[in-house]
Parts: C-alpha cells; structure tokens; sequence
C-alpha cells in the first residue's frame, strides 16, 4: 500500500515531505535553548528528602556555589584579599535568588574554609530552586553583577561549585553538538558517495538522516512543555538521526537497486524495496526503539531524556526512508544504479563459507578474542561525576584541584543529618559516635563542635542556635578531602549506619550522588531484562524462531563485554586519558554505561534484524540451512559494512569532545559497531548457524502458527543470481 502510494505520486510525497522538513526546523530553531540541564539526584531519595527539608525548615543548604579568592601575593588574611573577601559574602548574601552565603571571612568561620598555607579561601552560597533557574538565571547574573565587577590589582575570583560546574558541561555539550554537526554532515556525505558513487544518491540517503534529526529536534523541543528534556539527548539525536536515517536508506536504496538489476520497472522496484526492506527497517526500528524505551524503566530526568530522543530519532528515521527516500528513488530511477561487480560480497562469501567447515575452531577463536577484550569490564567501579569530567585545562577544574592540593577538608561537601524531634544528649551522643567514623574531620550539632569523641567548643558560623529550629535539628559532619576524594559512597554508607537515638535523614551533595548511583545500578538488571524480552518478542515476529533471538541476544552480549572492557580499561584506568585529554578518576558514573548498553544493544540488533532478513529470505526460497548462511552475509555484506563505516565515524567524532562523558559513548559506541560488523558478523554469527543447523529456525508449533499469520517475508527471487553467488556452498552437510 505504501510502496504503491509512493511510486504513483513520488513529487507529492516529497513535497509534503519537505514542507515537514521546513516545520521541524523552525520548531527545532528553539530546541537547545529549551532544553534542561539535570542534576544527577535520585527523586524521592533520602538525600533528596533531607535537602528539602534542610531548605524548608532551618533556610540553608549544601552550597551549591563556590568561590576561590586567591591573592597573588601574600595571604588571604591580608589586604586586599580580606577586603575583596568580606564585600562580595555580604553582597551574595544579599542577592536576589540566594538563600545562604558564607565564607572564610564570615565571624567565627571555620579556618578549612582557608588553604593550609593560607593562599586561598572560599565564599560559599547555597541558592535554592530549580535546577535550569539556577544554572541559566542566577549563575551567570552571579557571575555578572558580583564577579565579573571585581578590579582588584592582585586578587583572582574563580566562580564554581556543582551547578556551575554542569552548566559549563551543559554548554560544552552545547558546543560539541554544533562541532559534531559540522564534522559529521560533510564526512558521511563523503563516505555514502565513496558507497555509491551517485552524487545524488548520496545526497537523498543524507536527507533522510537530516530529516530525522530535524525531526527529533522538534519533537524534543514540544515535549519539553510537558517533561524535562536534557541537553545531552540533542548530542544522541544528532549522531543516531544521522546514523539510523543512513542506515535505514542504504537498506532500502539497496533494495530498489536489488530490484532494478533483476530486471523490474523503477515503479515495481519501488513497491518491492518498500513491501520488503520497508518491512525490515520496521522491525529494526522496533527493536531501538524499544531497546532505548526502557530507559524509562529508571524514572529520572537524564536518562528519560535518552528514551524520548531515541524513539523519536526511530520514528523519524523509518519515516524518511520507508516513505521519503522511496519517492526520490522513484524520481531517480536509473541513475541510482551503479554498474559492475560486488566484490564485497565475494569477499564475505569466501569468509562465511571458511568458518562454516570449521566452526567450532573458527567460532572458539574469535569468543576467545572477544572475551579476552572485554575481561576487563570485571572490575568496573561506579562512581559519582565531577568536574573532572571537563578537560584537564579548563579554569573550573583547575579550580577544583587546587582546592583538592590545598585544602583539609571540603567544607560544601559536608554531609547533612535533619531531624524532626531530638533533645541536646541525644544529639551530643550521636554526634560523638559520627566524629569517630574514618575520615570526619568534625561533626557540628546544636550540642557543639566534635572532633574525634571530644568537644571543641560551639560551631563557628552562627553557634548551636544555627542548627536548631523549634524541634527540629541538623548536624553537619565535615569529611577530611582524602576519605572525600577515595571514597564518598563509602562514606555516606558509614555515616548511614550509626543507629541514631531518633528519627534522621541523611543529605548532603556526597550523598545525592550515592542515592543517584545506587538508583541507577539497582535498577540495570530490570533494564537488561526489559531488553531481552522485548527484543526477543521483535526478533520471533520476524523470524519465526525461539533460537535465533536467542543466539542474537548471547553474541550482543559479547559485542557488548568489549565495550565495557574498554570503557574500563580506557576510562576508568585512564588508558585512553592522554590520547583524549581526560583526568581518569578511577570510577565510572554508572548512567552512561548504561545509556550506552540500551544503544549499543539496540544497533547491534539492528544489523542482526538485516542480516538474518536476508538470510531467511534465501532459507525460505531454497531452503537449503547450511549455503543460505554465506549466502545472506554474502548478500548483506555491501549494505552492513556501508552503515557500520558511517555510523561508526559519527560516533567516533564524539572521541574529540571536551566532556568524558561524550567521549566514552563516541569511543565505546564506534567499537561496538566495528566489532558487531566484524568478529560476530564475520565469525561467530555463521560458526553459531552451522552448529545448530536446522534448529536455527525452530518454534513450538503454537508459536511457529502465531508467526505464519504475522511473520516478516521478503522473498525476491533473481538476487543471488545476479549477486553472482553460487546456490550450493559447498559445504559438508551433517
């Protein structure tokens, strides 16, 4: 139906198709100015409960704005910096939007507010509110107005703190997304003529990849009314509406080229490649899309975020090229045809048939390789990001590390106990018993300052009374830089496991990332297994078979191990941190492998939905178990090795970006297509069906009726002829 509306009125589709094209820019005009930037925070959290409560009730908070006061010349306890010091705490304490200010100058300040060698000292403030208010609103006007204003001869002001140090990540990514656009565009324009060496060609493929970014774009700027969107989901949309609109176009213009050579008109052409590989891409896109939808299984802002994108980036995708490409392959006709041989497929052929006659020795080598590759991914540790994720260079790590070398402690890193209902003993003892656990540097309570089991006065910034409000108390309890910087999670969970004599919740900035952390990993095995499932139910519909999803599901899982290996290896350990230009902070923040699994599980399928379609095509025409193996990868080998170069370059250009954690999905995600196209393709994916032969394809028969009535079919008959591939492989038969 489609394929036959499209071959009659190709020049009314496509004009329908551009003025949509037109709509989606000027809706997406305005998308990266609406997207949000996300605080990494688990809703519903203990920490997030005890910063709204600490907000509420006593009217403070972990800081969340930082400023270093640095003298070129003597001390921070000399003129001008006391100066500069005292005047920009009293104006921040007095500036709209913010809800506590304090620094090293305060009355009774605590001297770890100040370096050990006295060089450096902080203001610090808590502003409360939305996450985009603060970053995009008072940040910068902070940064304009108290700042920027400062001319003091001798006297360096560097503002940071957690939000600030997003916001300049949300704007790199910024950045990296308008780099990525002009690098990605040219270069993939470039590599799909080197594929077909039709200009036009090219160009029509590339417009679909176009029309599906634009296209997400402007689905993510309207649900942006409704749902917080993160910036980072513009970065996915560009590289994956690039990629799956490429990839999907290449299927299908194969196809119709496919067609073509076997002798039919454009317009039967047209129709097939739609009823056939049209069918494919869906089932292709059913599979990411649902892949990325889980995502959703992990309710927080960030990596929803990733879901909305990605099955808009599908829709749009399967849209442009099941309905648009089709119609200006209708108008091109002829000329999209290149003439001569496939070599690639003589090649593939050769290969596939190769590993066939020795599948066990064959397939035993490349799992070895593979396992060998992904061995590292055993020792992945997450943790929480910092702002360690900007380049080493940038002003704003630069910042950090000088607090992480000077100072004791980091004060607005304190942990934050509320409670509702306490007496003064109570608190004493409790507090006693926090100052004790490894890596406290004091606990302060409305019964005093503790250091080690003992009191050592009142606390400095604004006495006992600071931390009482009717019934209700605080404790602060300040960790030493070391425990903060090796072991934070840790830290939380001992603070966490002192029985208190009532009822407490624990916050602070260390223990948001812990909650967030923990949330994140918990919930991995529900995404893993949604993630099977789902696609296990895509690949039966298509092949009719319980083993092929199954044989698919182990060898993504390989794929996969290789990515997480080097994540590891390469991030993690920092084997890739001077060829990228990264800090390494021996951990991994746990949202972005799994982004990057739900993705890469997601493509790998793609190019198992692809090469088993082809393979069961020539199975159901001839039914031979055995040749139709090569004969598929054979046949599937231009279109798989065209989309894996292309994709893998659009991700491989995230390696330069000047945030860690674009670069580990560019780098992870460049590897995993490279593998997929290669080793599993290649090696164990054939080894795999000549083993399990005829069970390839084997179904209860309730199940095998179910798929009889909807299953995928896409017989063409004359391809393999005119692919010059033999019908016999030439293999034993079992």
């Amino acid at each position: 139906m489609i394929g036959r509306t499209v071959a009659r009125f190709p020049r009314s589709v496509l004009a329908a198709a551009i003025g949509g094209f037109v709509l989606f820019v000027a809706v997406a005009a305005g998308a990266m100015d609406a997207l949000s930037l996300s605080r990494f925070e688990a809703p519903d959290s203990e920490a997030v409960d005890a910063r709204e409560m600490l907000g509420d009730t006593f009217g403070t908070g972990s800081p969340n704005v930082v400023i270093l006061i640095s003298p070129r010349e003597g001390t921070v306890d000399d003129e001008p910096a006391t100066s500069v010091g005292r005047e920009l705490t009293d104006e921040l304490a007095d500036y709209p939007g913010v809800g506590d200010a304090w620094s090293y100058w305060s009355p009774n300040a605590p001297e770890t507010l100040a370096s050990e060698d006295g060089r450096h000292a902080l203001v610090v403030a808590w502003v409360p509110g939305d996450v985009n208010q603060v970053r995009e609103e008072v940040l910068p006007e902070i940064e304009a107005d108290l700042i920027e204003p400062i001319d003091v001869s001798g006297v360096d002001v560097q503002l940071g703190g957690s939000d600030e140090v997003f916001r300049v990540v949300g704007e790199q990514a910024a950045s990296d997304f308008l780099r990525a656009e002009m690098i990605i565009i040219p270069l993939v324009t470039l590599l799909l003529w080197v594929v077909y060496r039709r200009f036009r060609l090219a160009l029509v493929t590339l417009g679909v990849g176009l029309f599906a970014v634009a296209g997400t774009l402007a689905i993510l700027r309207t649900l942006t009314a409704v749902v917080e969107i993160s910036t980072f989901a513009a970065n996915i949309a560009l590289v994956m509406g690039i990629a799956l609109g490429v990839d999907y176009g290449l299927f299908v213009s194969y196809r119709f080229r496919e067609e073509l050579a076997a002798g039919r008109t454009v317009p039967e052409a047209v129709q097939r490649a739609v009823a056939g590989a049209g069918r494919t891409v869906v089932f292709s896109a059913l599979t990411v899309a649902a892949s990325l939808a889980v995502l959703l299984a992990i309710p927080f802002p960030f990596l929803a975020s990733f879901a909305y994108a990605g099955v808009a980036v599908v829709t749009t995708a399967t849209i442009g090229a099941v309905i648009v490409l089709p119609a200006a392959l209708r108008l091109l006709g002829q000329r999209a045809v290149r003439r001569g041989p496939a070599p690639q497929r003589q090649r593939w052929f050769a290969i596939a048939t190769v590993v066939m006659r020795r599948p066990v020795f064959t397939g035993g080598a490349g799992l070895v390789v593979l396992v060998a590759l992904g061995a590292p991914a055993l020792g992945i540790n997450f943790g929480a990001p910092d702002d360690r994720v900007l380049p080493p260079d940038h002003p704003v790590v630069g910042m950090y590390d000088t607090i992480r070398d000077e100072f004791t402690t980091e004060d607005v890193d304190a942990l934050n106990i509320v409670a509702d209902d306490a007496d003064v003993q109570e608190v004493e003892a409790y507090a006693t018993t926090l100052s004790l656990i490894d890596g406290v540097l004091r606990v302060d309570s409305a019964a005093g300052s503790y250091v080690d089991g003992t009191r050592v006065g009142e606390p400095g910034l604004g006495g006992t009374e600071r931390f009482v409000e009717g019934n209700a108390t605080w404790l602060a309890v300040v960790p030493t830089g070391e425990r903060l910087a090796d072991d934070p999670t840790g830290l939380v969970d001992d603070v966490r496991a002192v029985g208190a004599p009532f009822e407490t919740v624990v916050g602070g900035y260390p223990a948001e990332l812990a909650d967030y952390r923990d949330a994140v990993v918990d919930r991995f095995p529900l995404v893993a297994v949604l993630i099977l499932l789902v696609t296990a139910v895509v690949l039966f519909l298509m092949t009719g078979s319980v083993v092929a999803p199954l044989k698919a599901s182990v060898l993504n899982m390989l794929s996969l191990s290789v990515m997480f290996g080097v994540l590891v290896w390469g991030f993690q350990e920092g084997g890739l941190a001077d060829l990228l230009g990264f800090t390494p902070t021996g951990s991994i923040e746990p949202s972005i492998p799994i982004l990057m699994f739900c993705v890469a599980y997601g493509l790998s399928m793609d190019y198992e939905v692809f090469l088993l379609a082809r393979i069961k095509e020539d199975y159901e025409r001839t039914g031979d178990v055995v040749g139709s193996v090569p004969r598929g990868i054979a046949r599937s080998a231009p279109l798989v090795t065209a989309a894996a170069l292309i994709l893998a370059a659009s991700f491989a250009v995230y390696a330069t970006s000047g945030v860690s954690f674009l670069q580990q999905l560019g780098i992870g995600m460049a590897l995993v297509v490279a593998v997929d196209a290669t080793l599993i393709r290649g090696v164990l994916a054939p080894a795999f069906m000549r083993l399990a032969g005829s069970a390839n394809w084997w179904a209860p028969r309730p199940l095998r009726r179910l798929h009889d009535r909807i299953g995928l079919s896409e017989t063409s008959a004359g391809d393999i002829a005119d692919a010059g591939l033999p019908l016999d492989a030439t293999l034993e038969r079992r």
